[in-house]
């Protein structure tokens, strides 16, 4: 295994993580939260700007939280929604957009809700914790684009509510709620059937999410895993790149 550590360079790692990806039949990357950090957004788990701080999540961000006190969780979400409007994509972002528009990226599976994969230009995106660009009504069922309701809720402070009078909820997957299952399904799916899977700005903690590279090990697939700290799969990875996703990514385009 090539591995490079934190503030260490190695071109070689480079060159053969490149080669790997340019010679390979199916590509797959699992993006995680270290992905939009550059971009301003907190992740969920760090002790300085992690957003589970102080609170409790199954309280503020449980299915049960939020059909008891929707208003708040919305008061918890205000900061974090505030931040992913303003947020851009990237250069790790626009990256795997142009590895995907080069045609050598057949699937990006990624945890994140934020949506700047899309709005970096990929395509063909599953989205495991949802997103915060669609509202439900947990009524009656219909679906509704977030951003005009978002933009009254940070403006007005209105919250978001369905024709039929309930408070709506963002599509993004609450603790107690199931993962979307197309998502989920097509996941596995390119999990298995990829030969090289990047695995980019994810500690890995989260099941199901943290189990999509061991079905590629199982099917010989190389993974190259690039992250600043370490994670289970650092031991099984053909490469482990322990850096910043902005600055790697780039280069194996």
């Amino acid at each position: 295994m090539f591995s490079i550590f934190k503030n260490r360079t190695n071109k070689a790692a480079i060159r053969h993580a490149r080669d790997l990806i340019h010679n390979a039949q199916h590509v797959v990357a699992l993006t995680g939260a270290g992905l939009s950090t550059r971009s301003g957004i907190p992740d969920f788990r760090s002790p300085q700007s992690g957003i589970w701080q102080n609170v409790d999540p199954m309280q503020v961000a449980s299915i049960q939280g939020f059909l008891s006190n929707p208003e708040r969780f919305y008061d918890w979400l205000k900061p974090l929604a505030r931040i992913t409007r303003n947020a851009i994509p990237n250069p790790a972002h626009k990256a795997l957009a142009q590895l995907e528009k080069n045609g050598n990226l057949a699937a990006l599976i990624t945890q994140n809700i934020d949506g700047l994969h899309s709005t970096a230009g990929s395509k063909t995106v599953y989205q495991l914790h949802g997103n915060m660009q669609e509202m439900n009504c947990l009524a009656c069922g219909r679906c509704y684009r977030g951003a005009a309701f978002i933009e009254d809720f940070l403006t007005f402070g209105t919250l978001p509510a369905c024709d039929c009078g309930r408070i709506l909820k963002p599509s993004v997957t609450l603790f107690g709620e199931m993962l979307p299952r197309h998502a989920l399904i097509e996941a596995q799916h390119h999990a298995q059937k990829c030969d090289v899977m990047i695995v980019a700005g994810s500690s890995l903690q989260v099941s199901p999410a943290a189990d999509l590279p061991e079905y590629a090990l199982q099917t010989g697939a190389k993974i190259i895993h690039v992250n600043l700290e370490e994670s289970w799969v650092d031991d099984s990875a053909e490469i482990s790149l322990h850096a910043d996703v902005t600055k790697i990514l780039p280069q194996l385009v």
